[in-house]
Parts: structure tokens; C-alpha cells; sequence
């Protein structure tokens, strides 16, 4: 039997996706745009000076700030912030759940990773490792935390016992972001137009695939990966099982900053000034959009958007049911 180089196969898998198709235009936005003040609040709360990354643990919300550097537990059945950890540097990256804990990328004069007991809510470990940019993102995988720590494009396989780096993957330069999903871990180069896939068992590079310009953020659904694009405000979403790449969906809404998530079929983005978009996951048609004040952090679960205004510091709770009703 022939030994495929594991290059080799990369580059295999790169031929095979292909590139994604165009944008479709964003025509027709405006008729489906509504105030974001159409969604009334379950909650708004108070975080920092801002707040940011949102993430979703057995019965609680962590939400990232600045003024305090810290991340803030909220409880869900009252609506209430119940513990805020401070943190020796900003938390800039967003963050992961896994392994019994909360996994915090931290910016600062050393980059780090913070660890947080999900059962004690405290800071039980601040690793010498961090990210290689603020608005990264960590990921929990096959018994490790992966995190970019670089501009050169290393992925690193981290202990989570000891923060050691048990493994480095060499990926595209310009790659920040990785995500779990179905064995593999998913890194947008938000530096060019591609996400890279790579197994979490053996760290073995599986492939790339172009998406729309500046992918950053990410999250999985429906069978697929999906990307917010920031060159060009769209939406791209790669098929897990095939690495295909569908026609990106135009969503008007480019810049720095934002979040995805994935949640009762829907995609889900933020932007700031757009704080709130609804995607139909199964068809790609931009349900509904918000637009006003607000955005730039989200987490879809069950019953509710748990959505950040970042200049405002807050976390607004609102009912998940009226955002997919005002979308039909």
C-alpha cells in the first residue's frame, strides 16, 4: 500500500473543497430589518466597563469584561451575576468550556491561559501560554486545550493539567480562531480566506477550505462549520462531513468585532450597530435582522439569546422565542 505524506493529503483535501463560491448580494436587508429595541429584555445586566465572549456551562453564563479584567458567572434561573473572577490580564480571547472548567486566553505584558474550576468558581491555574492576538478563541478537544500562540500559524496541543505543550501543529499564518467539532479542530485565518482542519486525535492537518474574505469567528451546526467573515460582512459554511465549502450568504455587515452561534437551527451574528442577525441554517435565508445599539458577544441556548452590548458593559437576556417568532 502507497504512504500518503500527510502534506500531501492536505493538499488533496484543499483540491477536492474547492473554493467557495461568491457572496450573494445583500439585497433585500432592509425589508427585513427591525429596531433592536422590538425585543424587549427578560434581563439586562450590568457587567464592566465592557463585556464580552459569552459562554454556556451546565447551569450558568460566563461572560468576559475589562474594568474589572475578569469573567462573571451569571445564574440563568435568576438572572443574576453570582461570582466574578478577576484575572491577571485582559480576558481577550473568547472563551471554552471543558474538562470541569472555563479556559480564558488572557492578553497581557505575558500572554496566558486561565483556568477556572466550574465547580469552586476560582482561578486554580494561570499557564505561560496565551494567544497570539486579542479576538482569538480556545478550544477543548480529545483531552487538550488548543490554542493559537502565534502570528506564524502554531497550534498548540495543551495539557490541561499543567499547561505543558504536549504538541504544536504548523497551520497558515494569520489563524487565530479554533473550534471543536466532530473530532476536528477548525482554525479561520482571519489574515486570509480559508479555515484549516486538523484531526484532534493525532494533531494531523486534514485540509483547508476557502471561505469569504477574513474569517474570524466560528461555530458549528446543522451538519456544518460556519464563519463570520469580516472582509465582507457574509456568512460561509463548510459541510464536516464532505470539507465543501456552500455559496456565502450575504449578511451587510463587515468590520472588526462579532460573534456566531448556532441554536434551534438557526446561525446567529453580532455585530456592533447590528447586533442581532437570524440566519436559517437548512435553506441559508436571512430570516431577520435588529439593527441599533448593542452586540458584539452571543450564546444561544435552550430558551434565550444571552447577547453583550460591549461599549455598555451589559448582557441582555432575551427570550429566544420571540426572536424566532418575529423571524416567520
Amino acid at each position: 500500500m502507497a504512504i500518503v505524506r500527510p502534506e500531501l493529503l492536505a493538499l488533496l483535501c484543499v483540491l477536492l473543497a474547492g473554493p467557495a463560491r461568491s457572496v450573494a448580494e445583500p439585497s433585500g436587508l432592509a425589508a427585513i430589518q427591525r429596531p433592536i429595541s422590538d425585543l424587549q429584555p427578560e434581563a439586562v445586566l450590568k457587567i464592566g466597563k465592557t463585556a464580552d465572549w459569552v459562554a454556556l456551562a451546565p447551569g450558568s453564563v460566563w461572560v468576559g469584561s475589562t474594568g474589572p479584567n475578569a469573567v462573571s458567572r451569571v445564574d440563568p434561573a435568576k438572572n443574576r451575576v453570582t461570582d466574578v473572577v478577576e484575572l491577571p490580564g485582559e480576558p481577550c480571547a473568547g472563551l471554552a468550556v471543558g474538562l470541569g472548567s472555563l479556559w480564558v486566553p488572557l492578553c497581557a505584558e505575558k500572554p496566558a491561559l486561565a483556568r477556572i474550576d466550574l465547580a469552586s468558581r476560582k482561578l486554580t491555574a494561570v499557564f505561560p501560554v496565551g494567544p497570539a492576538a486579542a479576538e482569538g478563541g480556545v478550544a477543548v478537544a480529545a483531552g487538550s486545550v488548543w490554542l493559537v500562540t502565534d502570528k506564524a500559524g502554531s497550534l498548540a496541543r495543551i495539557d490541561p493539567r499543567d499547561g505543558r505543550v504536549r504538541q504544536v501543529v504548523k497551520i497558515a499564518p494569520g489563524s487565530f480562531n479554533p473550534l471543536s467539532y466532530r473530532g476536528a479542530i477548525y482554525v479561520t485565518r482571519a489574515d486570509g480566506a480559508e479555515v484549516t482542519s486538523v484531526d484532534a486525535a493525532t494533531g494531523r492537518v486534514l485540509g483547508t477550505t476557502q471561505v469569504g474574505p477574513n474569517p474570524r469567528f466560528l461555530n458549528a451546526g446543522a451538519g456544518a462549520v460556519w464563519t463570520l467573515n469580516q472582509g465582507d460582512g457574509s456568512l460561509s459554511a463548510i459541510e464536516a462531513a464532505s470539507g465543501r465549502a456552500r455559496s456565502a450568504i450575504g449578511l451587510g455587515t463587515p468590520g472588526h468585532g462579532g460573534d456566531i452561534a448556532f441554536g434551534h437551527g438557526m446561525i446567529w451574528t453580532t455585530m456592533i450597530k447590528t447586533p442581532l442577525t437570524m440566519t436559517d441554517a437548512r435553506t441559508g435565508q436571512v430570516k431577520r435582522q435588529w439593527v441599533g445599539p448593542g452586540g458584539d458577544s452571543l450564546a444561544v441556548a435552550a430558551d434565550a439569546i444571552w447577547l453583550t452590548d460591549y461599549r455598555g458593559g451589559t448582557l441582555t437576556r432575551i427570550p429566544l422565542r420571540a426572536a424566532l417568532a418575529a423571524g416567520r
